[in-house]
C-alpha cells in the first residue's frame, strides 16, 4: 500500500492560531478534512476546520480523540508539550517529529545542533546562574544579547546589554531562568530560508526573504532578497544540510544574519510555516501551507518558483481600526486577515502581499500603503 495520504484523508494540527488557520484552508482547498486541537473557543483555525477539539494540549482524552480521528498530525508552533507529540506519534504519523521540535524550541540546543551541522551561530554561552557570568562574557564580550532559552519569540524574553551591570539587571528581569548570552554582531541585514522536506528526503527550497523588524516583530519581507547570489545559495545549502541532518519532515524556516563583512550567521530555526514565508501565498507556484500538507502526506514537494517580486507587510493590532479601502484600492495588493476577534498592540492580525514587476517598485508601493494606514 502507498504511504501517501490523498485527498479525503483527515489531517490534524496542534494549535489554532493564524498558521493553523492558513494550513486548514490550504488542506480543505486540496480536499482534505482537518481537526484542530486548541483551548481557545474562538481560535482562528477552529473557525475554518472541520472539527475543533477545544482542550489543553496535554488533555489525554482529546489527544486520544485526535489520534483516532486523524491520519497524520502536525503543529503550528514549537512550544507544544513534547509529551503530547510523543504520545500522538505512537499512534499516527506526526511531522515534524517531537525530537526536531525539541531542538528548535531550545536556543542552546538549536545553536549546538547548527554548529555541529557546519553552520555558524554568533559566539554564545549558557547562563544558569550569576556564577556563569564571567565565563559567558569571556566568550561573547559586549555588546551582547541575553535571551531565555525557551518561550521567547517576536523580541520577547531578550535584552541587549552593554556591560556586566546591565547583564545582572537583565538576568533579574528575566526571573533568572536559564538563558543564552550571545555576541551582538554588526549586521547588514537578515534573511530567512524556508524549505519543505518529505519522508523520502526530497527537498524544495524557497527563495530567501530579506526581513526588516520593528520592536523585535517582523514588519516586512522582501523577495527576492537583495543579497549576493553566492550568499543566497550558501544560505539555501546550509538550510538543506541542517534539515537533512535532523532527518526533518515538514516545513522548516531558518533565519540568518548577514554581517557588515559579509559573513553568514545562523540565528534560529522554526519547525513550522513562518511569518517571513507568507509571501508564498501569492508569489510562488505553491504556498508554504500547501507544502505543509504535501510533505506531511508523503507527497512530492511542490514548485517553489517565484512568479513575481513581492513585499509582505505585517498588519498589527496597533493599526486598528483600519480603513480597508486604502488597501483594496491597489489592484496588485493581496490582503490576508486572520479572523482574530480582538485587536491588541503588537498582535499579528493579518498581512498583505504587494506584487510588482520589480522588487524596488514592490517596496515603494507596499511602503506607501502602510504609511497610508
Amino acid at each position: 500500500m502507498s504511504s501517501q495520504l490523498l485527498p479525503g484523508a483527515t489531517l490534524g494540527v496542534l494549535g489554532g492560531g493564524q498558521l493553523g488557520r492558513m494550513f486548514c484552508m490550504a488542506a480543505r482547498n486540496m480536499g482534505y478534512r482537518t481537526v484542530v486541537l486548541d483551548p481557545d473557543p474562538k481560535s482562528p483555525a477552529a473557525e475554518v476546520a472541520d472539527h475543533h477539539l477545544q482542550a489543553d494540549y496535554t488533555h489525554s482524552e482529546s489527544l486520544i480523540e485526535m489520534a483516532n480521528m486523524c491520519d497524520a498530525i502536525t503543529t503550528e508552533f514549537e512550544n507544544v508539550p513534547a509529551e503530547s507529540l510523543k504520545f500522538l506519534s505512537s499512534h499516527k504519523p506526526v511531522h515534524p517529529s517531537a525530537e526536531a521540535v525539541a531542538i528548535a524550541r531550545h536556543r542552546i540546543e538549536e545553536k549546538d545542533y547548527a554548529k555541529n551541522s557546519g553552520l555558524s551561530p554568533a559566539p554564545y554561552a549558557l547562563i544558569r546562574s550569576t556564577d556563569d557570568f564571567d565565563d559567558a562574557i569571556t566568550v561573547t564580550g559586549f555588546p551582547a544579547i541575553i535571551k531565555t532559552t525557551t518561550l521567547g519569540y517576536d523580541g520577547k524574553g531578550q535584552q541587549v546589554i552593554k556591560d556586566k551591570t546591565q547583564l545582572e539587571a537583565a538576568f533579574n528581569d528575566l526571573d533568572q531562568v536559564e538563558c543564552v548570552l550571545e555576541r551582538k554582531m554588526d549586521l547588514a541585514l537578515e534573511i530567512s530560508v524556508l524549505l519543505a522536506r518529505n519522508s523520502k528526503g526530497e527537498v524544495a527550497c524557497y527563495p530567501p526573504a530579506e526581513n526588516e523588524h520593528i520592536n523585535g516583530v517582523l514588519h516586512k519581507s522582501i523577495v527576492p532578497a537583495r543579497v549576493d547570489d553566492a550568499i543566497a545559495e550558501a544560505a539555501r545549502q546550509q538550510a538543506i544540510g541542517l534539515a537533512n541532518k535532523i532527518n526533518y519532515v515538514g516545513i522548516l524556516a531558518i533565519e540568518f544574519f548577514i554581517t557588515t563583512d559579509n559573513q553568514l550567521i545562523f540565528n534560529e530555526m522554526a519547525p513550522r510555516p513562518h511569518n517571513s514565508g507568507h509571501y508564498t501565498m501569492d508569489a510562488t507556484v505553491v504556498s508554504q501551507f500547501e507544502q505543509q500538507v504535501r510533505v506531511m502526506c508523503g507527497l512530492t514537494p511542490g514548485d517553489t518558483r517565484l512568479v513575481s517580486p513581492v513585499v509582505m507587510i505585517n498588519l498589527l493590532g496597533d493599526l486598528w481600526p483600519v480603513n480597508w479601502q486604502l488597501c483594496l484600492d491597489d489592484p496588485a495588493l493581496k490582503l490576508h486577515l486572520y479572523g482574530k476577534h480582538e485587536a491588541r498592540p503588537g498582535r499579528k492580525m493579518g498581512h498583505f502581499n504587494l506584487l510588482s514587476d520589480n522588487v524596488d517598485q514592490a517596496i515603494q508601493a507596499a511602503d506607501n500603503v502602510f504609511k497610508s494606514l
